[in-house]
């Protein structure tokens, strides 16, 4: 925990991973589907089997893979109490994005629970970030800035970021193909190993640089959304 200070180990670090990463964490997930609404209306997305290709696709190749690696990158520089690097991953954090929709989608709901959660959950690890950024973190490493702070571990956390993300979208696909209640829990399961390679893979990176995405598809529904005739979300 080298120069990190944490909060009294006495509370309980599950307990507030589950309340941040909760739907009910008003962060203004539900109004983005990551490029999912334009997948559906592509027809790339039609039912539960291309749902799961889609977002394996995501995950291990694309956006999952990106911030899975940010997080790692953020989250160890705040336990080890290295603000310079803090500082440079989330300026790169800001610029990972290939769309307009995307960054918004990022940067919005980092400010929100940057906010909602010195509010909340306040440490001066939070505070000092919000001075020094004006309030604007990608949201990989706004949970990541919280999670270190508040000692939950790396694993756990980052695990944890995916599946949340990973939840989100499947909610999404729900609304818009539409999926069943069930299909969609069926999808979650179906991911778990997806998720699970994902986390392994970000936190196995030794720099940022070897990090890349090859999903082109995903990049081109995001543009398209940004004209889409009918949307119901943001990205």
């Amino acid at each position: 925990m080298a120069g990190c200070i944490l909060n009294d180990m006495s509370s309980d670090p599950l307990y507030r991973l589950l309340a941040w990463l909760s739907p009910a964490y008003p962060v203004g997930a539900f109004s983005y589907s990551h490029g999912v609404e334009t997948a559906v209306e592509e027809g790339f997305i039609k039912d539960r089997a291309s749902l799961v290709a889609w977002l394996e696709s995501v995950l291990e190749r694309g956006t999952g893979l990106v911030d899975g690696a940010l997080f790692a990158a953020a989250w160890r520089a705040v336990e080890g109490a290295d603000w310079a690097t803090f500082d440079a991953t989330a300026e790169r954090a800001a610029a990972w994005r290939g769309t307009s929709e995307m960054a918004l989608e990022s940067r919005q709901q980092g400010g929100s629970f940057l906010s909602i959660t010195r509010t909340a959950w306040p440490h001066p690890a939070l505070d000092a970030a919000h001075e020094r950024t004006g309030g604007e973190l990608a949201l990989p490493v706004a949970v990541a800035l919280a999670a270190a702070a508040h000692g939950i571990a790396l694993e756990s956390a980052l695990g944890g970021y995916l599946h949340a993300f990973t939840a989100n979208l499947i909610s999404a696909a729900v609304r818009t193909v539409p999926l069943g209640q069930t299909d969609g829990q069926r999808a979650l399961a179906a991911l778990e190993p997806a998720v699970r390679r994902t986390a392994a893979a970000a936190m196995a990176a030794a720099s940022l640089d070897d990090i890349g995405t090859a999903t082109p598809l995903l990049d081109w529904c995001s543009l398209r959304h940004e004209t889409q005739y009918t949307r119901l979300f943001r990205s």
